[in-house]
């Protein structure tokens, strides 16, 4: 009788549409034993920190943001504790979400806004003010949309591609610490130096995400799109969000939607 590991399944599962070297980048990182050992303590604690944080600012009355700060402490946090693995995927999600955003602008009838810009190709490229433009620009393409059904105006799959990205692996690092345990600290500082509104914000941003699915199918009269979509409705804010854990979910939906239409636009060719 053979003996598979749960890894090999994953990598190897038929219906996620990864490619199988990314898969098994993800795949590599859950293995860390950071995520075996710390994230479960990191996980509940950082959710517990982060609503403290946000709940001592509410009652602030002087609204202040620290977001050179936030930048400087992230990047040094990703040098000196994150793995480059982690990095490397971390970066990637950058790339992958504006490649997604400027599908829809280039595709879309009637959207007048310029393609997003917002493509780091480095750990460096991560700071000033990257992780706010991240959300923003989320923001700025659906409200460029405006309501009403999104119809297409062709099939445009340039932009697709993934350039060569440098998450300083030469650097030496006191630990090595998997994606989600360091999502779980970094978000300690993101709540810490927004201001509540901002950070809500940018919390709400990842319920667009079936929004975003259904305006691929819209445009690409594909529904495999819909299968990765989670019920969360984007008109209702929700206050009680484990951020970490949907972050990383958010991640992996701009992954697979990214795949599918990289493997559409191979069938075209």
């Amino acid at each position: 009788m053979s003996d598979p590991s749960m890894w090999d399944a994953v990598v190897a599962d038929p219906a996620k549409p990864l490619d199988p070297a990314v898969a098994r980048m993800v795949a590599d990182d859950q293995r860390r034993w950071t995520r075996t050992w710390l994230y479960p303590v990191a996980r509940p604690v950082s959710r517990v920190l982060a609503v403290l944080i946000v709940i001592a600012k509410r009652l602030t009355p002087i609204r202040w943001t620290a977001h050179t700060a936030m930048d400087v402490l992230c990047l040094w946090f990703l040098r000196r504790f994150v793995s480059p693995l982690a990095v490397e995927l971390l970066i990637r999600h950058f790339v992958i979400e504006t490649n997604l955003l400027n599908f829809i602008v280039r595709n879309a009838e009637g959207t007048r806004i310029e393609p997003v810009g917002l493509r780091p190709l480095d750990l460096a490229g991560l700071g000033d003010r990257a992780v706010i433009e991240h959300d923003i620009n989320v923001y700025d393409v659906l409200a460029a949309l405006g309501p009403g059904p999104v119809r297409a105006r062709g099939l445009d799959f340039s932009g697709l591609d993934m350039p060569p990205l440098d998450p300083e692996p030469h650097r030496r690092r006191v630990l090595n610490l998997d994606i989600q345990t360091a999502l779980c600290l970094m978000n300690l500082p993101f709540a810490l130096c927004l201001t509540p509104e901002e950070y809500r914000r940018a919390v709400h941003s990842m319920r667009f995400d079936d929004s975003i699915l259904s305006i691929l199918t819209d445009l690409t009269g594909d529904p495999t799109f819909l299968r990765w979509q989670c019920g969360d409705l984007a008109i209702r804010a929700d206050s009680n969000t484990d951020v970490p854990a949907a972050v990383y979910r958010h991640a992996v939906v701009c992954e697979y939607a990214h795949a599918h239409l990289v493997r559409l636009a191979e069938g075209r060719r």
